[in-house]
C-alpha cells in the first residue's frame, strides 16, 4: 500500500495511465491505415509539418504520427512497434528519458520521436554508444525515413568537412555523443563561416543515456595542439621513479588515488638529479614531470586503464571497457605511460578546445534518452539535466531469475566457485556469460579455463574486432564467453535453439561495478523478450571496489565475519553491506562529477563569452563595429582603473606605465603629432583620462574613416580570429592551474568554489582586455602599413 501512495505520488501510475491511453488511441486507428496507400501514407508527412509550423506541440502529434510510423515500418522493415515501443517513444518526444530492458527494441522506439522531431527541420541527431552501432542503426532506418520523405546522415570520425556539413544537413543524423561534441569545438576553432558543419542544435535523442551523460560526465571532450614540452626527461624520470616505495619514497591513498611525495623520494630525485631543493619555483615542471611518472607507476594498470597496441597507449574506457578512439590522458600522464611501457614517446599536447560532455548536451533545446538502467541516477539526471525517468513495462514478462550474490572472504575463493558454476552449467548445454570488470581480470579467467580445459571465447578491448561474431554465438548450446563490460551493449544475445529450454542464458557477474547500473546492465544481457535466463553475482572482500571504501569501517566489519569451509561469508549480512558499500562509492563518484561541473560552469560561461565574440566575428560582413566595440571596452577599462591610482611622482604602478605606454604606442602607430594633446599630468586624474581619451578618439577616427571595402578587413579578421584563439588557449591553462589548486585553498575555511569564481572573473577580464589591446594594435599596424 505504501509503495503505491509512493508511486502516486511521483506521478508515475498517472503517466502510466496517461501512456497507455496513448497507445490504446494509436490501436484504436490502425485498422484504418492498413488501407492507405504508400502515396496517402507519405502525404502525412507534409500534413504534420505545416502543423509544426503553425505552432501545435509534437506532443498533439503523437498518435497519427505513431500510426504512420507503425505502418511504414510494417511495409518497409516488415517490423511492427509493440504497445511498448509506442509508450516509450511517448515519453521520448516528451523529452524524458525511457528505461527500457535490453531486448525491448529501442532502435525502433527511436524513430517514433526521431520522425515527429525531424519534421520541425531543424535537425535531429540520435546519439549511439559507438560508430558500430550508428553505422549498423543508420543502414537499418534509413529505407525507413526516406520512405516518410526524411532524408537521413551518418557522422562518423574521419569524415571530410563536405561530408559532415551534408550529413548535419540532414533531417536526421546518426553518430557517436563524442563525434557531435568535437565537431561543436571544430565549428569554434574554423577560420571562414562556410566552413562551419552543424547548425544550431536542436533535438539529441541518446541511446544508453546513462553511459553517455553520467558515465563519460567526468572526461572532457579536448582538442589539443602541440607543446614545447621536454620528451627526454620522461625515459630517465621513469628509470628513477620506478624503484620507489610506497611508505617510504610516497604514501598513495587508493581510495581517492591520490599520491604524496614523502622527504625520502624528494631526496631521492634531488640526488638524482643534483638539484637542490626540487620543491623550488624554478623545478615546477619537473615536479610536475616527477608526479605524472610516479602517477603513471602507481595508479595506472595495463589493461585495466590503458591496453599497449602497435606501439601505442591506448585509453580504456572503465565503464564500457571499449577503447576510447584519439584520446589520450593529459598534463604529461601520457607520456609518462610511454616511457614506463617503453613505447615511442609522442609530444605532449596543449588544450585548444575543451567542453564537458554535460554541458555539450545542455546547448541542445531538446533532449531524450533511452537505457535499460536508469533508475538508479535519476536523482542526477533531473539535477544536472532536467530530465525526468519513466519506467517502461517489457512487451513479455521477465523470466530472468536473479540469484542471490555472494560474497566470499578472497578472491582465490571467488574464483574457484565461478569456476564450479561455470562447469556446472556447461555440462547440461547452458551458455554462459561472465562478466568482468577489465581486460586484466578477463585474461586471468581465461587462463584458468584454459588450464581446465574448457573452451570458451573473449570479448574485450583487444578482441573488439571480433564483438559481432562473438556476441551472435554467445546465446549458443555449450557456448562460455568472458566478457567486461562492453559485453554487446546495443545488441541482443539471441538464443540458439533448445536454450530456452535448459534455462536461457546465465550470467555471471565477478565483480560489483562502483555503479549499480553497470551491474543492471549486465543481468539485462539475458532474459530478453521474454526468453528464461539468470544471474549471479559472486564477489570477494579482495575485489576492487572496497579498496574505495573507508578503511576503518571495512576492517570493522572483516573482523566480524564468519564464513563457512568455502569461504562464503554467512553473518554479518554480506549482501547488505557490499550493497552498501557500492552506495557510498557510487555518491563519492556523484559528487566529484557534481563538483567538476560547479568548477566547469564558471569555465563555459567564459566559453560562451568567447564562442560569441568568435561566432560575431566568423559572420559579421565588416569587422569595423567589432573594432569599434573593442576599443571602447579597452578604453572603459583604463579609465576603471584610474581612480584607484596612488598618483606620486614616484609611483611606478603597474597601471599608471600601462596608461603612459598605451598613450605612446597608439600615437606612435597613427603618425600623430604627441605634442597637440592635453599633457599627461600624473598629479591630475582627470587630465590623464582626457588624455586617453583624446587618443582613443583618433583610433575611432581612423576606423570610421576606414573604407568597408577596403583590404585591411580580410586581414583584420584573420588576425581577430588568430588572437582571439591564442587568447583563449592561455586562458585554458591558466584555469586549469587554477583548478589543480582550489582543494588546498579549501582549507583555508572559505568556499572553494567563490575564490575559484573570483580568481577565474579576474584572469579571464585580465584576457579579455589584453586580447583587445593586441587586437586593436595589430589593427592600427595593419592600416598604417597599407597607407604608406
Amino acid at each position: 500500500m505504501l509503495h503505491s501512495i509512493k508511486k502516486m505520488i511521483s506521478g508515475e501510475v498517472i503517466e502510466l495511465k496517461q501512456l497507455k491511453k496513448i497507445v490504446s488511441k494509436i490501436n484504436a486507428i490502425e485498422d484504418s491505415f492498413i488501407n492507405k496507400t504508400d502515396k496517402e501514407l507519405k502525404a502525412y508527412s507534409n500534413n504534420f509539418r505545416e502543423q509544426l509550423n503553425n505552432g501545435i506541440s509534437q506532443e498533439e502529434l503523437i498518435v497519427e504520427a505513431f500510426a504512420v510510423v507503425r505502418e511504414a515500418s510494417k511495409r518497409i522493415l516488415g517490423k511492427r512497434h509493440y504497445d511498448s515501443q509506442l509508450m516509450g517513444g511517448a515519453v521520448l518526444t516528451q523529452s524524458q528519458i525511457a528505461q527500457m530492458q535490453t531486448g525491448e527494441g529501442k532502435t525502433l522506439v527511436a524513430t517514433l520521436p526521431a520522425y515527429i522531431m525531424a519534421l520541425f527541420g531543424k535537425g535531429t541527431h540520435i546519439i549511439t554508444a559507438n560508430e558500430y552501432l550508428a553505422s549498423r542503426d543508420f543502414e537499418e532506418m534509413k529505407p525507413l525515413f526516406e520512405y516518410l520523405g526524411l532524408t537521413v546522415g551518418l557522422n562518423i570520425s574521419g569524415m571530410e568537412s563536405a561530408e559532415k556539413q551534408e550529413a548535419y544537413n540532414c533531417d536526421i543524423t546518426y553518430g557517436t555523443g563524442t563525434e557531435f561534441g568535437f565537431d561543436y569545438l571544430r565549428d569554434h576553432m574554423v577560420q571562414n563561416e562556410d566552413q562551419l558543419v552543424q547548425r544550431p542544435l536542436f533535438y539529441a535523442l541518446i541511446d544508453e543515456v546513462d553511459s553517455i551523460l553520467i558515465d563519460e560526465a567526468r572526461t572532457p571532450l579536448i582538442i589539443a595542439g602541440k607543446s614545447n614540452a621536454s620528451l627526454n626527461l620522461f625515459p630517465i624520470m621513469h628509470m628513477v621513479v620506478d624503484s620507489f616505495q610506497d611508505n617510504e619514497d610516497y604514501n598513495y591513498y587508493p581510495e581517492t588515488k591520490q599520491i604524496v611525495l614523502l622527504d625520502h623520494g624528494a631526496d631521492r630525485l634531488e640526488a638524482a638529479f643534483g638539484i637542490d631543493n626540487v620543491y623550488d619555483t624554478e623545478h615546477r615542471e619537473f615536479m610536475h614531470i616527477a608526479m605524472q611518472t610516479l602517477r603513471a607507476k602507481v595508479v595506472m594498470r595495463k589493461d585495466v586503464d590503458y591496453i599497449v597496441k602497435e606501439d601505442k597507449i591506448m585509453i580504456v574506457d572503465p565503464y564500457t571497457g571499449r577503447i576510447m578512439e584519439g584520446r589520450t590522458f593529459s598534463d604529461g600522464l601520457h607520456q609518462a605511460i610511454e616511457a614506463k611501457e617503453k613505447v615511442s614517446i609522442k609530444e605532449e599536447n596543449n588544450t585548444q578546445a575543451s567542453v564537458m560532455i554535460q554541458h555539450y548536451f545542455r546547448l541542445y533545446k531538446h533532449v531524450s534518452g533511452m537505457t535499460g538502467s536508469a533508475i538508479p541516477s535519476r536523482e542526477e539526471f533531473w539535477e544536472t539535466y532536467n530530465l525526468r525517468v519513466t519506467e517502461i513495462p517489457t512487451n513479455k514478462p521477465n523470466k530472468r531469475v536473479d540469484m542471490e550474490t555472494l560474497v566470499y572472504l578472497t578472491a582465490e575463493e571467488k574464483m574457484k566457485k565461478i569456476v564450479e558454476e561455470i562447469q556446472k552449467y556447461h555440462e547440461i548445454g547452458r551458455p554462459v556469460l561472465i562478466g568482468t570488470t577489465s581486460i586484466e581480470q578477463s585474461e586471468k579467467y581465461s587462463s584458468h579455463l584454459l588450464e581446465l580445459g574448457i573452451e570458451h571465447s573473449i570479448l574485450n578491448a583487444k578482441t573488439v574486432e571480433d564483438e559481432a561474431e562473438v556476441i551472435s554465438n554467445a546465446g549458443q548450446l555449450n557456448s562460455i564467453m568472458l566478457a567486461t563490460n562492453m559485453a554487446g551493449r546495443g545488441t541482443d544475445i539471441i538464443l540458439g535453439e533448445g536454450v530456452a529450454e535448459l534455462g536461457g542464458l546465465h550470467i555471471i557477474g565477478t565483480e560489483l561495478h562502483s555503479s549499480a547500473r553497470i551491474d543492471m546492465q549486465l543481468r539485462g544481457r539475458g532474459g530478453r523478450q521474454g526468453d528464461p535466463g539468470s544471474s549471479h553475482f559472486i564477489i570477494s572482500l579482495e575485489d576492487e571496489l572496497f579498496y574505495y571504501y573507508d578503511e576503518d569501517e571495512f576492517a570493522k566489519y572483516k573482523g566480524k565475519t564468519k564464513a563457512d569451509e568455502t569461504g562464503l561469508i554467512v553473518s554479518p549480512n554480506p549482501t547488505k553491506f557490499v550493497y552498501n558499500v557500492q552506495n557510498v562509492i557510487e555518491g563519492m563518484h556523484f559528487s566529484s562529477r557534481s563538483h567538476l561541473l560547479k568548477l566547469d560552469d564558471i569555465n563555459n560561461d567564459q566559453q560562451k563569452v568567447m564562442y560569441n565574440y568568435r561566432e560575431k566575428a566568423l559572420k559579421v560582413e565588416n569587422m569595423q563595429s567589432l573594432l569599434e566595440n573593442a576599443v571602447q571596452e579597452r578604453f572603459n577599462r583604463l579609465v576603471e582603473d584610474i581612480p584607484e591610482l596612488n598618483l606620486d611622482e614616484n609611483d611606478s604602478s603597474a597601471t599608471l606605465k600601462e596608461l603612459i605606454d598605451e598613450r605612446k604606442i597608439i600615437t606612435t602607430l597613427t603618425s600623430e603629432d604627441q605634442s597637440q594633446f592635453s599633457s599627461l599630468n600624473i598629479d591630475n586624474k582627470e587630465q590623464l583620462t582626457k588624455s586617453l581619451e583624446e587618443v582613443y578618439n583618433i583610433v575611432l577616427d581612423i576606423l570610421h574613416n576606414t573604407s568597408t571595402e577596403d583590404e585591411v578587413w580580410d586581414n583584420i579578421q584573420a588576425i581577430y580570429l588568430e588572437t582571439l584563439d591564442r587568447s583563449w588557449i592561455t586562458q585554458l591553462g591558466n584555469l586549469h592551474h587554477l583548478r589543480e589548486g582550489i582543494s588546498i585553498r579549501g582549507y583555508g575555511q572559505e568556499d572553494p568554489y567563490r575564490l575559484y569564481s573570483f580568481d577565474a572573473l579576474h584572469l579571464f577580464n585580465e584576457m579579455l582586455h589584453s586580447f583587445f589591446r593586441d587586437v586593436i594594435r595589430y589593427y592600427l599596424q595593419l592600416n598604417a602599413a597599407k597607407d604608406q
